[in-house]
């Protein structure tokens, strides 16, 4: 049985490895792989690199960035990594500290193992140490599995929509398609995140507990006939000028909104339908955002007919 090796990497012959997964996990476009040299001049000037590498039983499964990590780590695969640095961000009080963390990537093989999260909760650890309570980072909102780890098991959380982020991207993951990502928060030292990384199970709510609840799904897919998922018809929700209102106990300030469970695969079949869903998410995202709700949770329903549900709350206190 496998035992994942935590390491925080320094070495130039560390970042060759980085540099070499980003081409396996990223493929098609060399230009937008972080170059090694890259990576050891954040590293060393305040930025964090964490690798994950495939041991055995018996070996210690924790950051290590010592000598006995290197000789640990030395002849064994590297399989994932989580790459940052530290950046600004600004209040009306001036500038405040944060780290963005830029990529994170496990190698195709060793996906569904828990190595992403191993990685994100090493990270946060790691911020911590250095004082500082925010870290950010972007993700394709209509990737399920990258929503499910950064919202459901981590516990951040997003109000912000960007169009385009990175201009038109080249890598088979990205390619045809505008780079629109959500911008999410992680606010290192809340019980909200502390409760989402510690040892003890979160209970797993799913989509009958919300429905239960009062929460409506604002854009229903229908199955096409080649059992493609297409975007619904948008629900109109109880709103008093444009915003909803205050005055409601639950209607209209818990809702979901649904993407394909598998948007990579969706993509590959049907280019179109991929624009299509791109287009409606984002005017569904950006016109919800603008309503004051914001992403507090995600829903992956398994099965013959797999589902995936972003969970919106409408104001900052229902967190």
């Amino acid at each position: 049985m496998a035992n994942w090796i935590l390491k925080i990497l320094e070495q130039p012959e560390e970042m060759q490895a980085v540099e070499d997964l980003q081409r396996q996990v990223w493929p098609g476009s060399e230009t937008d792989v972080v170059p090694a040299h890259m990576l050891l001049a954040a590293a060393r000037n305040g930025g964090l690199v964490i690798g994950a590498f495939e041991g055995t039983d018996g070996a210690p499964g924790e950051v290590n960035g010592e000598s006995q990590g290197r000789q640990l780590t030395g002849d064994l695969p590297l399989v994932g990594f989580v790459f940052g640095f530290p950046g600004l961000y600004f209040t009306p009080d001036g500038p405040r500290p944060q780290h963005y963390s830029h990529m994170l990537g496990v190698h195709s093989d060793y996906r569904d193992q828990n190595i992403g999260f191993k990685l994100k909760r090493a990270q946060w650890q790691m911020v911590r140490q250095q004082g500082v309570d925010r870290i950010t980072w972007t993700f394709d909102p209509l990737l399920s599995r990258n929503a499910n780890l950064n919202i459901a098991r981590l516990g951040a959380v997003c109000n912000q929509y960007h169009r385009d982020v990175y201009g038109q991207m080249r890598d088979e993951l990205n390619l045809g398609l505008p780079s629109d990502r959500l911008v999410v928060d992680w606010w290192v030292n809340t019980k909200r995140v502390e409760r989402r990384l510690s040892s003890r199970p979160r209970l797993q709510l799913d989509l009958a507990h919300f429905l239960a609840a009062g929460a409506k799904i604002v854009n229903p897919t229908r199955v096409g006939e080649d059992a493609l998922p297409r975007p619904g018809a948008v629900v109109d929700l109880e709103t008093e000028n444009g915003a909803v209102s205050q005055e409601k106990d639950t209607e209209d300030k818990l809702i979901l909104l649904e993407i394909p469970a598998d948007f990579q695969a969706l993509r590959t079949q049907d280019a179109q339908l991929a624009m299509d869903w791109r287009r409606h998410s984002r005017a569904l995202f950006e016109d919800l955002f603008n309503q004051g709700y914001l992403v507090t949770d995600f829903i992956f329903l398994s099965g013959a007919t797999s589902r995936s549900f972003y969970v919106l709350s409408h104001g900052e206190s229902t967190l």
